[in-house]
């Protein structure tokens, strides 16, 4: 049976205004297009707002200044997205697997398991490994000799955590993701690569979910640092020795390069890449498919690279950026015969 709340409970349990019936009853969230009776909507920025006027939600949450234009049931909030995704927490509908160790997983016998795990089947918990009461850990993945985990971890099919790995409680990680792969260290010996054995670990802090094929590498001699209520997208690559601080957001895509700091707070967009050996303070906001190349140390919001343009107009002005060096020599020689 699917969760059920009534609009009472719900402005409740979000600390809002209710204004409509208090008995009706949410089952589950919808857009305001594509909404039906029984489903909440909400309303975050003003210009869609003419979407309500045909909504067939049963209650929607907006802001105070967009109430007039809702003709339905409605909770008024100050940040009506944080209230939906309180919401949307209450009425998730994503299955969870029942308790119980499968026939077919593989769990060598010095392992400790705490209460109320759910490991599937084709899992392989290695020798020494310690895990915290209420797993969910899903098929076929791999967890690594004397990796260490905490409370209501949540690994989805195929993950792998390697070796000495520390995962702290609350942990989500989904598919495909690795943590805990050898840093790319290498000496270069007369033209021959020279691996440098990458002894160090990942230590995750609570808190944290990281999406799908993503890979966060081992340190090299320290360890590779997570830290509490850090989010991180799929498709990202997080070197050796990065330290990311708590409370950050890496999307998806991004590459950061070995022993960078990242502050607290810090918000990374889409497909960004990060120099390694810099630092970045905390409340530094980047924005997609920028090139960090040395340390920030005020915070703020920072950009690079060209956003997109007709070809034609991108071709003419790739010409221009090639002819800078000789248009700046022609400034120069102008600037001497005015003085």
């Amino acid at each position: 049976m699917p969760a059920s709340y009534s609009l009472q409970e719900l402005t409740q349990h979000i600390g809002g205004e209710l204004q409509g019936d208090p008995n009706a009853i949410i089952t589950s969230m919808g857009t305001l297009e594509g909404a039906k009776k029984g489903q909440l909507s909400f309303l975050t920025n003003s210009k869609y707002k003419n979407a309500m006027a045909n909504t067939k939600a049963s209650a929607v949450i907006l802001k105070e200044a967009d109430a007039e234009f809702c003709s339905t049931n409605k909770i008024i909030h100050s940040d009506p997205y944080v209230a939906f995704a309180k919401i949307a927490q209450l009425l998730d509908s994503t299955p969870v697997p029942d308790s119980g160790i499968s026939e077919l997983a593989s769990i060598h016998p010095t392992a400790e398991i705490g209460e109320n795990a759910s490991i599937a089947q084709g899992v392989v918990i290695e020798r020494d490994v310690t895990i915290g009461k209420n797993a969910r850990i899903g098929p076929n993945t791999v967890i690594g000799q004397g990796a260490k985990i905490g409370d209501d971890l949540n690994l989805r099919a195929n993950v792998t955590i390697y070796h000495r790995v520390i995962l702290g409680n609350r942990v989500s990680i989904h598919s495909g993701t690795i943590v805990g792969s050898d840093g790319f260290g290498y000496a270069n010996d007369k033209g021959v690569w020279v691996k440098i054995p990458q002894t160090g670990t990942v230590v995750i802090g609570d808190g944290c979910e990281i999406g799908a094929n993503t890979c966060i590498d081992r340190g090299a001699l320290d360890n590779t640092m997570i830290g509490n209520d850090v989010i991180i997208d799929n498709l990202v690559q997080i070197a050796h020795n990065v330290t990311v601080g708590d409370h950050s957001c890496i999307c998806g895509g991004t590459g950061i390069a070995g022993s960078t700091n990242i502050g607290k707070y810090v918000v990374i967009a889409g497909t960004c890449v990060v120099n390694g050996h810099i630092d970045i303070c905390d409340k530094v906001q980047i924005t997609g498919f920028s090139m960090v190349t040395k340390s920030i140390t005020q915070p703020g919001v920072y950009s690079s690279g060209m956003p997109v343009q007709l070809n034609r107009e991108w071709q003419k002005n790739t010409v221009r950026l090639r002819q800078i060096d000789k248009l700046v020599e022609r400034v120069k020689v102008l600037e001497g015969l005015h003085k």
